[in-house]
């Protein structure tokens, strides 16, 4: 992190600010447990957490900066440096590791010209090893402002980076449509995601996620009826 202590916003920015925090605040019984949407807050302000959006958010919860820095730096989904406007995170944790998302992040890397956690010059996409996506059903995986991306692989990561660089409108895999880093920061922060549709875009688990409760409720597996591969638990005992 830059050297504190750190400058305050302007004066529109932090009136404007500090309307959304006070929102935030009020919906818990004590104000430090607002730690982490005011985090997500400043970050949607600057595309990362800064001294300065530190020091925001000491200031509104009566905590210190170092209290707040030792939150901003344990958790990874706040940034330490600007994030491009679609930050690309590619889980090399084991199962995408072994299906190739080492290969897609080293592919990637080279493609883009940048290292981990970097950002290109243009600032349109930044990059960054993610340790679990929470896909595993979909490997190897890559998430675009936390959006999925199933099922990739190099030359389908670096065409769709070249796409979102190029301006291009992509859409994820499931979920919603994307919308910027910044703008997808305030979500995270708790305010409601104003486009039109895009709740509902959401969804919910596909195929490969419900395949395993269907087998444990002893449903047949596709094109093989009557074949079960996990019996319910209650057969085969007495009542």
């Amino acid at each position: 992190m830059p050297a504190l202590p750190a400058k305050p916003y302007p004066p529109e920015v932090e009136q404007r600010l500090a309307a959304d925090a006070r929102e935030l605040i009020s919906r818990y019984p004590q104000s430090r447990s607002a730690l982490l949407p005011l985090l997500h807050l400043v970050q949607a302000e600057d595309g990362c957490v800064t001294p300065t959006g530190i020091r925001f958010c000491a200031e509104q919860l009566d905590l210190t900066t170092a209290e707040v820095t030792a939150v901003a730096t344990f958790y990874t989904m706040y940034r330490r440096r600007p994030a491009g406007e679609y930050h690309v995170g590619v889980c090399t944790n084991t199962l995408c590791a072994v299906l190739g998302g080492d290969q897609i992040f080293d592919e990637l890397s080279e493609h883009l010209g940048i290292a981990n956690n970097r950002t290109t010059e243009d600032g349109s996409v930044s990059i960054e090893r993610i340790e679990c996506n929470a896909a595993c059903d979909y490997a190897p995986v890559v998430m675009v402002n936390w959006e999925f991306f199933d099922n990739q692989t190099p030359e389908s990561a670096k065409q769709l980076v070249d796409q979102l660089r190029a301006g291009q409108e992509v859409a994820p895999t499931r979920g919603a449509k994307l919308c910027s880093f910044k703008q997808t920061s305030r979500i995270l922060a708790g305010f409601a995601d104003e486009r039109p549709g895009a709740v509902d875009e959401s969804g919910a688990g596909g195929a490969p996620s419900l395949a395993g409760l269907r087998l444990a409720r002893g449903e047949a597996l596709p094109g093989t009826p009557g074949a079960k591969v996990v019996s319910p638990r209650h057969e085969g005992t007495e009542a």
